[in-house]
C-alpha cells in the first residue's frame, strides 16, 4: 500500500456531505485532468430508492468508488480498483449524501464522466 493510498481514508473522512446537493439534471464533465494520485468527487444527496446512472472514461485508468459516510466510517457500496471505461446504476438504500470518487494513479489521468438522475423503480 502506498503512502498516498493510505491517506485516502483520511481525505474521505473530510467528506463531501457538506457540498452535496440534489442532482436535478444530468451532469457532464469532459477533459478533466487529474494530477498524479489526486482525487475528484461528484457528490449528491439521494433519498432512499432514488437511482443515478453513471458512465466514465479515463486514460490512464483510475480507481473508482461510490461511497458515503456513517459516523467515522466510510462505506463503499461500489469499489473498482482500476477502470478506464465503466458505467452502472446506483440505487440509494437510505437518505444520504453519496459521492462518486475517481483517484488517479502515478501518471495522472484525463477523465470524462456523466451522472444523471433516473426514475425510481416501483
Amino acid at each position: 500500500m502506498t503512502l498516498v493510498r493510505a491517506l485516502i481514508p483520511v481525505a474521505l473522512l473530510a467528506g463531501c456531505a457538506a457540498q452535496a446537493q440534489r442532482l436535478e439534471a444530468p451532469k457532464v464533465v469532459s477533459g478533466l485532468g487529474l494530477a498524479p494520485y489526486s482525487i475528484h468527487e461528484e457528490c449528491m444527496t439521494l433519498a432512499r430508492g432514488e437511482r443515478i446512472g453513471y458512465r466514465f472514461t479515463a486514460q490512464p485508468p483510475v480507481a473508482f468508488n461510490v461511497h458515503f459516510h456513517e459516523e467515522n466510517a466510510v462505506i463503499m457500496p461500489i469499489d473498482v480498483a482500476a477502470a478506464s471505461d465503466e458505467s452502472g446504476v446506483f440505487t440509494a438504500d437510505r437518505d444520504q449524501a453519496y459521492c462518486l470518487m475517481w483517484e488517479a494513479g502515478p501518471q495522472g489521468t484525463r477523465l470524462d464522466y456523466r451522472v444523471q438522475p433516473l426514475e425510481r423503480r416501483p
